[in-house]
């Protein structure tokens, strides 16, 4: 199986900063958002061998980030600071790849800029992840589940979808589901309609967080969808196609288990929440 992780947009909510720095390498307590998701994607439990990261040419820090730095280690080693060296060895190592979007044109776009090495990939009939850079799951326990769920229904697409208050939903793409509760498996909802950003009358409070796991069959599909809201190619509204063909389920994810970084006070929040629960910095609250 193979990942793809979205990392092109211009991070305006986080100006000034991100006029030099790409937002996604803005540090969560010691290391960069973008590493936990590469680590989450290539976890064991993940069955994910490969990752792609979609972004744009504007942000070369991104690819120095995961390319090895043997200069930098020897450096760290002559010093007597072998375990930073080995974190740097260890993210120079991490089997990622790069794709570029030519300017930001939605998440539909970023995941199409994909077709060419996922087609390529050793079982391209296989459903392949999308993690967007901007959510982190730091204990790696959401794509599992996905995979669980999509073998359990013929390798069916799967999305991760967190509670959130009504008035949030207008933020995100949003599900109208069915519960399996009654058929024994909680937390998975078989997915009837989705609706990009609703400003009125969302069809439920259950928000795509960002992890899918999808059939190729969207690929396809992606080709030929239309901008949609925004003027961008929409994923939710390739998805909505794709249920016109398929089943698609959705696994509910615990609030504890994901972690917004895509607004500044988001940033600030997840790494309050994250420190408070690290022993290392225990000693700042």
């Amino acid at each position: 199986m193979r990942a793809v992780i979205t990392a092109a947009g211009l991070g305006t909510r986080f100006l000034p900063v991100t006029k030099a720095i790409p937002k996604e390498l803005l540090p969560v307590l010691d290391k960069p958002a973008i590493q936990y998701v590469v680590e989450e994607a290539l976890d064991s439990a993940a069955q994910a061998e490969a990752v792609l990261i979609v972004t744009n040419s504007s942000k070369p820090a991104i690819q120095a980030h995961f390319q090895p730095d043997p200069q930098l280690e020897r450096q760290l080693i002559a010093a007597g600071k072998t375990q930073l060296a080995a974190g740097v060895r260890t993210v120079g190592a991490l089997p990622v790849e790069f794709a570029f979007q030519a300017e930001p044109g939605g998440l539909g776009q970023a995941v199409a800029c994909a077709g060419d090495w996922l087609r390529t990939a050793p079982r391209p009939q296989e459903p392949f992840y999308v993690l967007l850079a901007d959510a982190l799951v730091p204990s790696a326990t959401v794509l599992p589940r996905l995979l669980a769920t999509s073998r359990a229904h013929n390798g069916a697409s799967v999305l991760a979808v967190l509670p959130v208050a009504l008035e949030e939903t207008r933020r995100f793409g949003v599900i109208a589901g069915e519960s399996l509760a009654a058929a024994g498996e909680e937390g998975v909802w078989q997915v009837r309609g989705l609706v990009e950003k609703p400003q009125d009358s969302p069809p439920s409070n259950l928000a795509v967080f960002g992890r899918y796991l999808l059939s190729p069959r969207i690929l396809d599909i992606l080709e030929h969808t239309a901008p949609g809201v925004a003027g961008e190619i929409q994923l939710t509204d390739a998805l909505v196609s794709l249920l016109a063909e398929e089943e698609i389920y959705a696994v509910e994810m615990d609030p504890e288990e994901g972690f917004d970084v895509g607004t500044s006070s988001e940033w600030l929040r997840t790494n309050l929440r994250l420190a408070a629960r690290t022993a290392a910095y225990q000693d700042l609250f």
